[in-house]
């Protein structure tokens, strides 16, 4: 079986994670990996058996050996490291979000085009053995009413800010809090209920976003970042929200209302189970109601790896890029991200290139 040998760029906990599902792919060969230290590149290739490593991006990317890159590194680098590979000619599969901005993931895209190779967003929502079947099962259900999509986390990482807003700690901001690395609410968690969205439905028509945020250190001074937010799409026939947290938790489930019934969803951001809740009777309250079908098909044995077999699939089936996760898809995801940080005063040093 001819194997995909895969570069990981990155060291960090996300790129630990994906190795796990990756490995299950049979396709899949973890080749080399790169890091700012040499130190952190043998630690991470002798726990999962990597033979190269690598502290330059330009020596990985120019490596014959290997076919394709996993970016998983910081939000605010992603446009550069993946344009480097791609213009060694070098596939990219780039953590999400894709990058800082729609203007960054239009020059990346560019890159692709140009250099004919793949560029696809690192999404596991839209992947998921589970939402590939709601997105069959929609074909059935009549005129879509309304979508709404939640994740809501707090984060182990707030406390840390909240020390170091209080003069507490003085380390620096967590990049998940941290604007200057592309950082906030929406860019780690809240990019998972509107990405599918968008995969399902398309770019909206109209945005309106309430945010909330808080002022943290910079690079710049003092500058805010969102922590939650809960934001209105204008679609033709269809209302849709998503609500997002990094400083609450919340169990309410992802829902998408037909006019054959609701297909509600355990999560978005990886679903693992599905109801089926048909239309009945009005019950005033008087009885049970319909009844709840579970639809749910059999999941993966790790979440990650529906990201690496999608992007094998298209690599192998000479396809330039993903059905699901489209360059289209990412870019109109970017343009959302962008307008729902306009309104929230958010803005990002790769912002200001514009």
């Amino acid at each position: 079986m001819k194997k995909t040998r895969f570069g990981i760029i990155g060291t960090g906990r996300i790129s630990d994670w994906v190795l796990k599902g990756a490995v299950l792919e049979p396709r899949f060969e973890a080749a080399a990996v790169c890091s700012r230290s040499e130190e952190s590149a043998a630690a991470f290739a002798a726990k999962h058996g990597i033979e190269k490593t690598f502290t330059d991006i330009d020596a990985m990317a120019s490596d014959p050996s290997i076919d394709a890159i996993y970016i998983g590194t910081p939000n605010h680098t992603h446009h550069d490291i993946a344009i480097r590979c791609m213009n060694h000619g070098k596939h990219v599969l780039c953590e999400k979000p894709l990058a800082s901005n729609a203007r960054e993931v239009s020059e990346m895209i560019a890159a692709a085009k140009a250099n004919g190779v793949i560029l696809m967003e690192a999404m596991i929502s839209t992947l998921s053995p589970n939402f590939r079947m709601v997105q069959e099962r929609l074909k059935t259900m009549g005129k879509v009413r309304h979508y709404s999509g939640t994740f809501c986390q707090f984060s182990s990482k707030y406390d840390k800010l909240q020390r170091i807003l209080n003069g507490e700690d003085s380390s620096p901001v967590p990049s998940s809090f941290n604007p200057d690395c592309s950082g906030g609410s929406l860019m780690d968690i809240g990019i998972y209920p509107i990405y599918p969205m968008v995969t399902l439905f398309g770019r909206p028509k109209s945005v309106k976003a309430d945010i909330t945020t808080c002022d943290v250190p910079t690079s710049r001074g003092m500058k805010p970042v969102d922590l939650q937010g809960c934001v209105v799409y204008e679609y033709d026939g269809m209302s849709a929200v998503t609500m997002y947290s990094k400083i609450a938790d919340s169990r309410l489930r992802t829902e998408i209302s037909c006019q054959e019934g609701i297909l509600s969803l355990d999560q978005i951001h990886i679903t693992r189970q599905v109801d089926f809740i048909p239309h009945g009777a009005p019950t005033s309250g008087r009885a049970s109601g319909p009844s709840v079908q579970d639809i749910t098909v059999p999941c993966d044995p790790d979440e990650y790896l529906c990201e690496f077999r999608e992007f094998i699939d298209v690599l192998e089936s000479g396809r330039q890029e993903s059905g699901n996760n489209s360059l289209d898809n990412s870019l109109a995801v970017a343009e959302i991200m962008d307008e729902i940080r306009r309104q929230g005063g958010i803005i990002f040093p790769a912002d200001l290139l514009f």
